[in-house]
């Protein structure tokens, strides 16, 4: 296996991760939900609840953190020059895309970044998860291999690289100066969220960091199989190994359980494992198709990808649909082990059918052109 040599770009990589996994741990202690400091998916879900595309009372807030994810990647984009506004590469295909995407992250209760924190505060139920998202990116690395992709982006008129970032800072100031027009949890997940200035905050640094060391866990994982290059997986491995560090550390100074290894009782988590599996599945292999996780989609938005504009649109688009058809996994309770429900199954299951078809298809109509 191999690993880059550029030993400043892997010190770079390190203490991004790092830091990215103390505040994802730090958010919890400031009120967001425990084993869910920082959840694309789920925030993504939450702000579609909040701007009444979905009407599930629990899920429902806009999170600051999104806002700040894209903008920590614009600001640091334009500093360094990086920012270029491009798109035109499938847009239809990567908004379907993204909508199956949000379908088996809501299955599985989480996104990869969440899947990861999910471990390290113990939840091994994420364990089928990862062996889940991995297959799927492995699925997809194969159809890479054998030709597949959406086309390269072509470069834009910049302000069609800054539209989504209009939107989404017009969005926010409403929300700061008129807040009750939004839909907000009085109970659930949605009702949890640290104070909004932290959250803008930790939204900025992530977006930044991510943005600087090209943090990605489905390019890490695609990586390591078609070049057996491990380098992006390191990242994700010191998001870890702090955030677990961090979630022990709380514990034992606050007295409250921030990490409980097991099964049992872990928070906004079910244990229906195949469905673990599945949902996360479906995650890996539209990462891959993509070209990058939700979290990546964000930071290529930062960065001025009009393409990932298009992916975030059908991310909140899914998530709206999965929570107006019931197709997203509930929580483990004491009656029940969770997971979703025959529905939310069928639309797992399709999903995951859909983007195998759609790999299949374009391989093939790559290959005869080759």
């Amino acid at each position: 296996m191999l690993i880059t040599k550029d030993k400043k770009y892997l010190k770079l990589l390190i203490c991004s991760g790092a830091i990215i996994g103390v505040i994802s741990a730090l958010m919890v202690l400031f009120g967001n939900p425990k084993n869910m400091g920082f959840c694309n998916a789920c925030f993504i879900r939450d702000i579609a609840g909040s701007l009444k595309l979905h009407t599930a009372p629990v899920v429902q807030y806009f999170r600051p953190e999104i806002i700040g994810v894209v903008f920590g990647s614009f600001i640091l984009a334009c500093c360094k020059g990086e920012f270029k506004s491009r798109g035109g590469s499938s847009p239809i295909l990567r908004f379907i895309i993204s909508f199956f995407i949000i379908i088996g992250a809501l299955c599985f209760l989480g996104c990869p970044y969440r899947m990861i924190l999910r471990l390290a505060g113990g939840d091994l139920n994420a364990l089928f998860g990862l062996f889940g998202f991995i297959a799927g990116v492995g699925c997809g690395a194969f159809f890479i291999s054998k030709g597949f992709s959406l086309g390269r982006a072509v470069k834009i008129n910049k302000v069609d690289g800054v539209g989504m970032h209009g939107a989404l800072l017009v969005l926010f100031i409403i929300f700061l100066l008129f807040p009750t027009l939004f839909a907000s949890s009085e109970s659930g997940p949605g009702s949890m969220h640290a104070p909004i200035i932290i959250s803008l905050v930790a939204g900025l640094l992530v977006g930044a960091l991510a943005q600087r060391a090209r943090i990605c866990m489905a390019g890490g994982i695609r990586d390591l199989m078609l070049l057996g290059d491990t380098t992006l997986l390191v990242g994700f491995v010191a998001i870890f190994v702090t955030a677990l560090i961090s979630n022990i550390a709380m514990t034992l100074i606050t007295g409250t359980s921030y990490f409980s290894i097991g099964f049992n009782n872990q928070p906004v988590a079910h244990r229906a494992q195949l469905w673990n599996f599945l949902g996360m599945a479906v995650v890996g292999l539209g990462s891959c198709m993509l070209g990058g996780c939700p979290l990546r989609q964000l930071v290529l938005l930062g960065e001025g990808n009009t393409d990932s504009a298009i992916s975030l649109l059908g991310m909140l688009f899914g998530a709206a649909f999965a929570h107006n058809f019931s197709l997203a996994g509930s929580a483990m309770s004491a009656d029940s082990i969770g997971g979703p429900n025959t529905i939310g199954k069928v639309a797992c299951v399709l999903s995951l059918v859909a983007l195998l078809f759609i790999a299949t298809i374009i391989t093939l109509k790559e290959r005869k052109k080759g």
